[in-house]
C-alpha cells in the first residue's frame, strides 16, 4: 500500500475519535493534585495535543492560559471549534507545530504536558528538548507506554516489536533523573482510561469502516490491525500500560 492511502484509511480511523490515545479525567487530576504549588493560573503547553480531550480538562480545571502544539491540521481545526463552542476559546491558543522544533522563548511555560506522544520523539529526547521551555521549578507530566511484568508474552512481544524503545518504569525513572528532573510522583492509567473514551469508541468507528472499505484488502488490513491492538491489550494488560510521569525542573 503506498504511504497515502495507508494514511487517508488511518486517519479515516482515528480523526474523530474523542482521544488519540489512552487517558481520562481522573488521571489528569490525579496528576494535577501531585503539582500543589502550580501557580493559580499557569501557563500551559500542551504539546501533542491531538484531539485536545485532555487540553479542553485543563482548561476548565486549572484556568491559566493552554497553548497546544499539533502537526494534524484536522485535529487543530477540531479544537478550535470545540473550544469556542465550550466558552474555552480565551484560554485556549491551537498552533500548528512540530514536537521536535517547538518555537517558543525559554522558560516561558509552567507546565508542559504531553500524553501518549513523547514517543514519537522518543522519551529520553523528548524530556531533554522541552526542559528549556519551562521556567525554574516548572513541571513536565507525560504519559508514556511501558511494560508493567516481565517476560511477556510472544504475542505481545510482536505487538510492541514497532516500538523498540518501550522499557520498564524503573528504566524511566532513571532516565527523568539523567535529565535533569525531580520525580514528583508516577502511576500506572487505569484500564477504563484505554476504554472509556478511545478503544471502545475505535471499535465502533471500525465496525462503520468495514462496510465503507468492504473488498478493499489493503484498507481492510489497516482496519484489522487496529482491531488488533484492542484484543492485545484486552487479553494482556497486566504486561503493558501507560504511566503518567509527573517531574518537575
Amino acid at each position: 500500500m503506498d504511504q497515502k492511502k495507508y494514511w487517508k484509511v488511518f486517519f479515516d480511523i482515528y480523526d474523530d475519535l474523542p482521544r488519540g490515545g489512552p487517558g481520562n479525567e481522573a488521571s489528569l487530576r490525579k496528576a494535577l493534585d501531585l503539582m500543589p504549588e502550580l501557580p493559580p493560573e499557569p501557563e500551559v503547553l500542551d504539546v501533542g495535543c491531538g484531539p485536545g480531550m485532555q487540553t479542553k480538562a485543563l482548561a476548565r480545571i486549572i484556568g491559566g492560559r493552554i497553548t497546544a502544539v499539533d502537526n494534524h491540521p484536522y485535529y487543530l481545526d477540531r479544537l478550535r471549534k470545540e473550544c469556542a463552542q465550550e466558552g474555552l476559546a480565551d484560554r485556549v491558543t491551537v498552533k500548528a507545530g512540530d514536537m521536535a522544533n517547538l518555537e517558543f522563548p525559554p522558560e516561558r511555560f509552567d507546565l508542559l504536558w504531553s500524553e501518549a506522544a513523547i514517543y514519537n520523539m522518543g522519551f529520553s529526547r523528548g524530556l531533554q528538548a522541552w526542559k528549556q521551555f519551562l521556567k525554574p521549578g516548572g513541571y513536565l507530566v507525560v504519559s508514556e507506554a511501558v511494560w508493567l511484568k516481565d517476560n511477556p508474552p510472544p504475542d505481545v512481544r510482536t505487538f510492541w516489536e514497532e516500538y523498540p524503545a518501550l522499557t520498564t518504569i524503573q528504566a524511566n525513572l532513571e532516565t527523568i533523573r539523567a535529565c535533569g528532573y525531580d520525580l514528583i510522583g508516577h502511576f500506572t492509567l487505569s484500564e477504563a482510561a484505554w476504554w472509556d473514551h478511545f478503544y471502545t469508541p475505535l471499535v465502533e468507528r471500525l465496525d462503520v469502516l468495514r462496510a465503507r472499505y468492504q473488498g478493499d484488502a489493503e484498507a481492510m488490513e489497516v482496519i484489522e490491525q487496529s482491531q488488533r491492538e484492542t484484543e492485545i491489550y484486552k487479553k494482556y494488560s497486566d504486561y503493558f500500560g501507560y504511566e503518567f510521569f509527573i517531574c518537575r525542573k
